[in-house]
């Protein structure tokens, strides 16, 4: 029993051998798996709202997220090679930290995984209107975008949210093959927009670099400066942990996790620059930021309107595919804490005919889609990130006090320079969660006063730990 609650011990989180995974990747594979979870909605849809809040410095934006990234990676991959099962930093905690701080750790990766579905869907959601109108259709205005821009509701994405829930009940599963082709799609959509965007750069869209300054402050009813453009853009790098978690089937995981991770994080981040300077490059950034679909709005403007075209209906294709990701991330969560006896066991009921955690899977659908129709992309992709910031500084602290108690423990993979790469990411992490607006810090405090109050109502009472 810790400070914090009790501590599931490690060994307990481990995996028999023999249900172990099978080591069959390599380091060209982990790099290609990293790439296929880290570009997604963020580069289609955050590259705008990134270069209103930092003008043309949205690219050191990205650098900056990346590199914070990379740090909370490495402290990831160290973790999952020692505590190889379901749950991610939530299990982490639970086993470093105490069952309290576990808790905050795993509402928090449920804010997390929740609103980045909502995200990915008022992404998607702009691509499609911009898809529809460049070919002539037009739907009715109130029925494109919430209360706050003086609609209703935002329709395809409440529609996109409820159609992925019912895939998930409905038992269906991404195929290998058909994550593949999806990740080309979205990488050959990149290549092409940067092909055809750099012609018509224009250096003088570049001056002032810094028109906000670098710290996050407060400008009229926004968030300015190179670390709030950070602190949003961070969301264009979630997936990254997908490597991490691979640890179990790397041929060889010292070498082979070192590579993937870093090779992954700093191709995702050229490409991402790449886009930021093409994007920024041949528009002002000014009018780039008010566009909710901006790398299709640079090529209409530059004279492609097929080459729009096809990069929107690539964009609508590709990104479904993340919703579907983190809705099954969200379940995982769901079950291991249901498991765990911190929810009810009913959460965690699948059902017999798919497999799939049905219940749980339409409450985050409906949760999802109000989310979507109704609130701003950038409002929900903060909200969001303030979530996994929390969870990345728990993985970071966890992996630097593993080191201390159980130094001489096996470690599949080793963090290289564990304490400054925990301090890194931790550091990093908090100074891009304080970079957050106030109003978003506010309501991600009162998410977490929420439910620490169902932890002490209920969960804590009824915690498999605690009842021995």
């Amino acid at each position: 029993m810790g400070f914090w609650g009790p501590i599931k011990p490690i060994e307990r989180s481990t995996g028999h051998s023999a249900h172990r995974l099978r080591p069959t990747l390599s380091w060209p594979h982990l790099i290609a798996l990293g790439v296929g979870a880290i570009v997604g909605t963020g580069i289609y849809t955050l590259t705008g709202v990134g270069a209103e809040r930092a003008g043309p410095a949205v690219i050191l934006a990205f650098v900056i997220a990346g590199l914070v990234c990379a740090c909370a990676a490495l402290a990831y991959a160290e973790l999952a090679t020692m505590i190889p099962t379901a749950g991610s930093a939530y299990t982490y905690s639970y086993s470093v930290l105490g069952e309290t701080i576990a808790w905050v750790v795993g509402w928090s990766l449920i804010l997390e995984y929740s609103l980045a579905c909502s995200a990915v869907a008022v992404g998607w959601s702009g691509y499609l209107v911009g898809w529809l109108q460049s070919a002539g259709v037009h739907l009715p205005a109130m029925l494109l975008q919430g209360p706050h821009a003086g609609g209703i509701v935002n329709l395809p994405a409440v529609l996109v949210s409820f159609a992925i829930a019912g895939m998930l009940m409905a038992g269906t599963r991404e195929s290998a093959t058909l994550n593949i082709v999806l990740v080309v799609i979205k990488l050959v959509a990149l290549a092409v927009f940067v092909l055809l965007a750099l012609p018509g750069f224009d250096t003088a869209h570049f001056h002032p670099f810094m028109p906000y300054g670098f710290a996050s402050h407060a400008d009229g009813s926004s968030t300015r400066g190179v670390m709030a453009a950070a602190a949003i853009v961070f969301f264009a790098f979630y997936g990254f942990d997908a490597v991490a978690t691979s640890a179990e089937e790397a041929k060889r995981p010292g070498r082979d996790l070192t590579i993937g991770i870093v090779g992954s994080m700093a191709l995702c981040t050229t490409i991402y620059i790449l886009v930021a300077v093409a994007a920024v490059g041949a528009m002002p950034y000014t009018v780039l930021g008010n566009s909710p679909e901006p790398l299709a709005l640079v090529l209409r403007t530059l004279g492609h309107p097929l080459a729009a075209w096809a990069i929107a209906a690539a964009a609508l294709v590709a990104l479904p595919s993340v919703i579907l990701v983190m809705m099954y991330g969200q379940s995982r969560i769901f079950f291991v804490m249901a498991r765990d006896g911190l929810l009810p066991r009913s959460l965690a009921k699948v059902s017999p005919r798919t497999g799939a955690p049905v219940l749980v899977t339409g409450i985050t659908g409906l949760f999802v889609a109000a989310v979507a129709g109704f609130l701003r992309l950038d409002e929900i992709a903060e909200l969001a990130n303030a979530g996994t910031l929390i969870a990345f500084i728990a993985v970071g602290i966890c992996m630097m006090l593993l080191r201390r108690r159980a130094p001489e423990a096996p470690r599949i993979f080793r963090c290289p320079q564990p304490y400054v790469v925990g301090t890194l990411a931790v550091l990093g992490c908090l100074y891009l969660l304080f970079s957050l607006p106030e109003k978003t810090l506010l309501r991600f405090l009162l998410w977490n006063v929420a439910g620490l109050a169902v932890y002490f109502l209920y969960g804590r009472a009824r915690s498999v730990l605690a009842r021995g």
